[in-house]
Protein backbone atom coordinates (compact mmCIF):
# COMPACT_ATOMS: atom_id res chain seq x y z
CA UNK A 1 0.00 0.00 0.00
CA UNK A 2 1.53 3.32 -1.08
CA UNK A 3 1.07 6.70 0.60
CA UNK A 4 -1.88 7.68 -1.59
CA UNK A 5 -3.59 4.37 -0.83
CA UNK A 6 -3.05 4.99 2.87
CA UNK A 7 -4.58 8.47 2.61
CA UNK A 8 -7.58 7.10 0.74
CA UNK A 9 -8.05 4.39 3.34
CA UNK A 10 -7.97 7.01 6.07
CA UNK A 11 -10.59 9.08 4.25
CA UNK A 12 -12.86 6.02 4.01
CA UNK A 13 -12.36 5.33 7.69
CA UNK A 14 -13.09 8.89 8.80
CA UNK A 15 -16.16 9.18 6.57
CA UNK A 16 -18.08 7.01 9.03
CA UNK A 17 -17.17 9.17 12.05
CA UNK A 18 -19.39 12.19 12.86
CA UNK A 19 -16.51 14.42 13.94
CA UNK A 20 -14.47 17.02 12.07
CA UNK A 21 -10.75 16.50 11.59
CA UNK A 22 -8.51 19.46 12.32
CA UNK A 23 -4.75 19.83 12.10
CA UNK A 24 -3.29 21.60 15.11
CA UNK A 25 0.34 22.56 15.67
CA UNK A 26 1.20 21.28 19.16
CA UNK A 27 4.73 21.40 20.54
CA UNK A 28 6.25 20.83 17.11
CA UNK A 29 3.77 18.11 16.13
CA UNK A 30 1.37 18.62 13.23
CA UNK A 31 -1.44 16.85 15.05
CA UNK A 32 -4.54 15.32 13.48
CA UNK A 33 -7.44 15.80 15.92
CA UNK A 34 -11.04 14.64 15.66
CA UNK A 35 -13.34 17.15 17.36
CA UNK A 36 -17.06 17.66 17.83
CA UNK A 37 -20.04 17.40 20.12
CA UNK A 38 -21.37 19.73 22.78
CA UNK A 39 -20.85 19.67 26.52
CA UNK A 40 -17.94 19.34 28.92
CA UNK A 41 -14.72 18.38 27.16
CA UNK A 42 -13.58 14.77 27.01
CA UNK A 43 -10.09 14.02 25.68
CA UNK A 44 -9.49 10.45 24.48
CA UNK A 45 -5.94 9.13 23.94
CA UNK A 46 -5.47 5.93 21.96
CA UNK A 47 -3.00 3.11 22.55
CA UNK A 48 0.36 2.36 20.95
CA UNK A 49 0.28 1.71 17.22
CA UNK A 50 -3.32 2.92 17.01
CA UNK A 51 -5.04 6.14 15.90
CA UNK A 52 -7.99 8.28 16.94
CA UNK A 53 -10.55 6.39 14.85
CA UNK A 54 -10.30 3.30 17.07
CA UNK A 55 -12.75 5.10 19.40
CA UNK A 56 -15.40 5.11 16.62
CA UNK A 57 -17.81 2.69 18.34
CA UNK A 58 -18.30 5.00 21.35
CA UNK A 59 -18.10 8.36 19.57
CA UNK A 60 -21.80 8.76 18.56
CA UNK A 61 -23.04 8.22 22.12
CA UNK A 62 -20.28 10.18 23.89
CA UNK A 63 -20.67 13.24 21.67
CA UNK A 64 -24.27 13.60 22.86
CA UNK A 65 -22.99 14.80 26.24
CA UNK A 66 -19.40 15.90 25.59
CA UNK A 67 -17.21 17.97 23.36
CA UNK A 68 -14.87 15.22 22.13
CA UNK A 69 -11.18 15.83 21.47
CA UNK A 70 -9.48 12.75 20.01
CA UNK A 71 -5.94 13.21 18.66
CA UNK A 72 -3.58 10.90 16.85
CA UNK A 73 -0.62 10.62 19.22
CA UNK A 74 2.63 12.28 18.06
CA UNK A 75 4.08 10.44 15.08
CA UNK A 76 1.17 8.00 14.97
CA UNK A 77 -1.90 7.97 12.74
CA UNK A 78 -1.67 11.14 10.65
CA UNK A 79 0.20 13.25 13.23
CA UNK A 80 3.50 14.33 11.70
CA UNK A 81 6.80 14.85 13.48
CA UNK A 82 10.21 15.95 12.28
CA UNK A 83 13.66 14.72 13.22
CA UNK A 84 13.95 17.10 16.16
CA UNK A 85 10.59 16.37 17.77
CA UNK A 86 10.87 15.24 21.38
CA UNK A 87 8.97 12.03 22.09
CA UNK A 88 10.23 11.55 25.64
CA UNK A 89 7.91 12.04 28.61
CA UNK A 90 8.54 15.77 28.86
CA UNK A 91 7.95 16.39 25.16
CA UNK A 92 4.75 14.33 24.99
CA UNK A 93 3.33 15.90 28.16
CA UNK A 94 4.00 19.36 26.74
CA UNK A 95 2.19 18.27 23.57
CA UNK A 96 -0.81 17.17 25.65
CA UNK A 97 -0.75 20.40 27.63
CA UNK A 98 -0.97 22.42 24.41
CA UNK A 99 -3.76 20.15 23.11
CA UNK A 100 -5.84 20.89 26.20
CA UNK A 101 -5.02 24.62 25.92
CA UNK A 102 -6.22 24.79 22.32
CA UNK A 103 -9.31 22.57 22.49
CA UNK A 104 -10.84 22.66 25.98
CA UNK A 105 -12.70 25.63 27.46
CA UNK A 106 -12.76 24.00 30.90
CA UNK A 107 -10.79 21.21 32.62
CA UNK A 108 -11.56 18.05 30.62
CA UNK A 109 -12.12 14.47 31.52
CA UNK A 110 -8.88 12.85 30.34
CA UNK A 111 -9.14 9.21 29.27
CA UNK A 112 -6.31 7.07 27.92
CA UNK A 113 -6.03 3.53 26.61
CA UNK A 114 -2.85 1.41 27.03
CA UNK A 115 0.04 3.79 26.15
CA UNK A 116 -2.48 6.65 26.10
CA UNK A 117 -3.36 5.72 29.67
CA UNK A 118 0.27 5.91 30.76
CA UNK A 119 0.52 9.35 29.14
CA UNK A 120 -2.71 10.47 30.83
CA UNK A 121 -1.59 9.22 34.25
CA UNK A 122 1.78 10.95 33.95
CA UNK A 123 0.01 14.16 32.96
CA UNK A 124 -2.39 13.92 35.90
CA UNK A 125 0.50 13.45 38.31
CA UNK A 126 2.16 16.64 37.06
CA UNK A 127 -0.84 18.77 36.00
CA UNK A 128 -3.82 17.46 37.93
CA UNK A 129 -5.23 20.95 38.35
CA UNK A 130 -5.80 21.06 34.59
CA UNK A 131 -8.20 18.11 34.39
CA UNK A 132 -11.54 17.22 35.99
CA UNK A 133 -11.34 13.41 36.02
CA UNK A 134 -8.82 10.76 34.96
CA UNK A 135 -9.98 7.53 33.27
CA UNK A 136 -7.40 4.81 32.63
CA UNK A 137 -8.49 2.08 30.21
CA UNK A 138 -6.42 -1.13 30.31
CA UNK A 139 -3.63 1.27 31.10
CA UNK A 140 0.08 0.77 30.92
CA UNK A 141 2.35 2.44 33.46
CA UNK A 142 1.13 0.73 36.64
CA UNK A 143 3.80 -1.98 36.43
CA UNK A 144 6.45 -3.16 33.97
CA UNK A 145 4.90 -3.87 30.57
CA UNK A 146 5.16 -7.64 30.28
CA UNK A 147 2.41 -8.94 28.01
CA UNK A 148 1.56 -12.62 27.89
CA UNK A 149 3.77 -14.59 25.47
CA UNK A 150 0.61 -15.49 23.53
CA UNK A 151 0.29 -11.77 22.81
CA UNK A 152 3.94 -10.73 22.66
CA UNK A 153 4.95 -13.25 19.98
CA UNK A 154 2.34 -12.19 17.38
CA UNK A 155 2.88 -8.53 18.28
CA UNK A 156 6.58 -8.80 17.47
CA UNK A 157 5.77 -10.79 14.35
CA UNK A 158 3.38 -8.11 13.09
CA UNK A 159 5.90 -5.32 13.69
CA UNK A 160 8.73 -7.28 12.06
CA UNK A 161 6.72 -8.42 9.03
CA UNK A 162 3.45 -6.53 8.71
CA UNK A 163 1.04 -8.44 6.50
CA UNK A 164 -2.69 -9.02 6.63
CA UNK A 165 -2.00 -12.49 8.01
CA UNK A 166 0.33 -11.32 10.80
CA UNK A 167 -2.10 -8.50 11.63
CA UNK A 168 -5.00 -10.92 12.00
CA UNK A 169 -2.86 -13.27 14.08
CA UNK A 170 -2.18 -10.41 16.49
CA UNK A 171 -5.76 -9.15 16.54
CA UNK A 172 -6.94 -12.64 17.45
CA UNK A 173 -5.13 -11.98 20.74
CA UNK A 174 -6.49 -8.44 21.08
CA UNK A 175 -10.14 -9.54 20.83
CA UNK A 176 -12.04 -12.52 22.19
CA UNK A 177 -13.95 -13.01 18.94
CA UNK A 178 -12.50 -11.11 15.98
CA UNK A 179 -15.04 -12.50 13.50
CA UNK A 180 -18.02 -11.45 15.61
CA UNK A 181 -16.48 -8.02 16.06
CA UNK A 182 -16.01 -7.73 12.30
CA UNK A 183 -19.72 -8.37 11.79
CA UNK A 184 -20.71 -5.86 14.46
CA UNK A 185 -18.45 -3.14 13.05
CA UNK A 186 -19.83 -3.56 9.53
CA UNK A 187 -18.47 -1.37 6.74
CA UNK A 188 -16.02 0.36 9.08
CA UNK A 189 -14.06 -2.84 9.71
CA UNK A 190 -12.14 -3.09 6.45
CA UNK A 191 -10.79 0.49 6.36
CA UNK A 192 -9.82 0.23 10.05
CA UNK A 193 -7.88 -2.96 9.41
CA UNK A 194 -6.29 -1.62 6.21
CA UNK A 195 -5.21 1.59 7.92
CA UNK A 196 -3.74 -0.32 10.86
CA UNK A 197 -1.65 -2.31 8.39
CA UNK A 198 -0.61 0.81 6.49
CA UNK A 199 0.53 2.55 9.69
CA UNK A 200 2.70 -0.30 10.93
CA UNK A 201 4.28 -0.51 7.46
CA UNK A 202 5.28 3.15 7.77
CA UNK A 203 8.80 3.41 9.16
CA UNK A 204 8.27 6.78 10.86
CA UNK A 205 5.22 5.46 12.70
CA UNK A 206 7.04 2.35 13.88
CA UNK A 207 9.89 4.54 15.14
CA UNK A 208 7.52 6.87 17.01
CA UNK A 209 5.71 3.94 18.62
CA UNK A 210 8.97 2.38 19.79
CA UNK A 211 10.26 5.67 21.20
CA UNK A 212 7.07 6.40 23.10
CA UNK A 213 6.81 2.87 24.44
CA UNK A 214 10.39 3.05 25.70
CA UNK A 215 9.97 6.47 27.27
CA UNK A 216 6.41 6.33 28.58
CA UNK A 217 4.92 2.85 28.52
CA UNK A 218 7.28 0.00 29.31
CA UNK A 219 8.60 1.22 32.66
CA UNK A 220 6.21 1.69 35.56
CA UNK A 221 5.35 5.19 36.66
CA UNK A 222 7.00 5.75 40.08
CA UNK A 223 4.50 4.97 42.85
CA UNK A 224 5.18 8.36 44.40
CA UNK A 225 4.02 10.05 41.20
CA UNK A 226 0.84 7.97 41.07
CA UNK A 227 0.16 8.76 44.72
CA UNK A 228 0.26 12.49 43.85
CA UNK A 229 -2.71 12.18 41.50
CA UNK A 230 -5.38 14.13 43.34
CA UNK A 231 -8.21 14.19 40.80
CA UNK A 232 -10.97 11.55 40.76
CA UNK A 233 -9.54 8.52 38.98
CA UNK A 234 -11.28 5.51 37.48
CA UNK A 235 -9.87 2.31 36.01
CA UNK A 236 -11.80 0.49 33.24
CA UNK A 237 -10.36 -2.90 32.30
CA UNK A 238 -11.17 -5.87 30.08
CA UNK A 239 -11.33 -9.02 32.15
CA UNK A 240 -9.28 -11.10 29.70
CA UNK A 241 -6.58 -8.57 28.78
CA UNK A 242 -3.32 -10.27 27.69
CA UNK A 243 -1.27 -7.05 27.67
CA UNK A 244 -1.97 -5.65 31.12
CA UNK A 245 -3.18 -8.29 33.55
CA UNK A 246 -6.27 -7.67 35.63
CA UNK A 247 -4.33 -8.34 38.83
CA UNK A 248 -2.11 -5.33 38.04
CA UNK A 249 -5.01 -2.88 38.01
CA UNK A 250 -6.68 -4.56 40.96
CA UNK A 251 -3.53 -3.91 42.97
CA UNK A 252 -3.42 -0.27 41.82
CA UNK A 253 -7.10 0.25 42.65
CA UNK A 254 -6.52 -1.06 46.16
CA UNK A 255 -3.30 0.90 46.67
CA UNK A 256 -4.51 4.30 45.47
CA UNK A 257 -8.22 4.05 46.25
CA UNK A 258 -9.27 4.25 42.59
CA UNK A 259 -12.60 2.90 41.37
CA UNK A 260 -12.33 -0.14 39.09
CA UNK A 261 -14.87 -1.27 36.48
CA UNK A 262 -14.13 -4.68 34.94
CA UNK A 263 -15.71 -5.35 31.53
CA UNK A 264 -16.62 -8.97 30.84
CA UNK A 265 -16.26 -10.70 27.46
CA UNK A 266 -13.40 -8.40 26.57
CA UNK A 267 -9.63 -8.34 26.23
CA UNK A 268 -7.63 -5.12 26.00
CA UNK A 269 -9.99 -2.64 24.31
CA UNK A 270 -13.39 -2.31 26.02
CA UNK A 271 -14.39 0.77 24.03
CA UNK A 272 -14.06 -1.16 20.78
CA UNK A 273 -15.04 -4.67 21.85
CA UNK A 274 -17.83 -3.85 24.34
CA UNK A 275 -18.84 -0.22 23.63
CA UNK A 276 -22.15 -0.27 25.55
CA UNK A 277 -20.50 -1.65 28.69
CA UNK A 278 -17.66 0.85 28.33
CA UNK A 279 -20.08 3.78 28.09
CA UNK A 280 -22.01 2.52 31.12
CA UNK A 281 -18.76 2.31 33.11
CA UNK A 282 -17.68 5.78 32.00
CA UNK A 283 -21.04 7.31 32.88
CA UNK A 284 -20.96 5.66 36.30
CA UNK A 285 -17.48 7.07 36.87
CA UNK A 286 -18.51 10.60 35.94
CA UNK A 287 -21.76 10.74 37.91
CA UNK A 288 -21.69 13.41 40.62
CA UNK A 289 -20.97 11.93 44.04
Amino acid sequence: MNRNDGNQTRERMLAAIPLAEKIRELNGVSTAVLEGGDGPPLVLLHGHGEFAAVWLRVIPELMRAHHLVIPDLPGQGASKIDAGTRLDAEGVLEWLDELIDQTCDSPPVLAGHLLGGAIAARYAAAHGHRIAHLVLVDTMGLAWYRPSPSFAVPMMGFMARPTAKSRDRLFDQCFLDREQLRRQTGDSWEPLMDYALDRVRTASVQSAVRRQLAGLGVRPIPPGDLARIDVPTTLIHGRHDLQVRLKTVEAAAARYGWALHVIDDCRDDPAFEQPAAFIDALRAALEPR
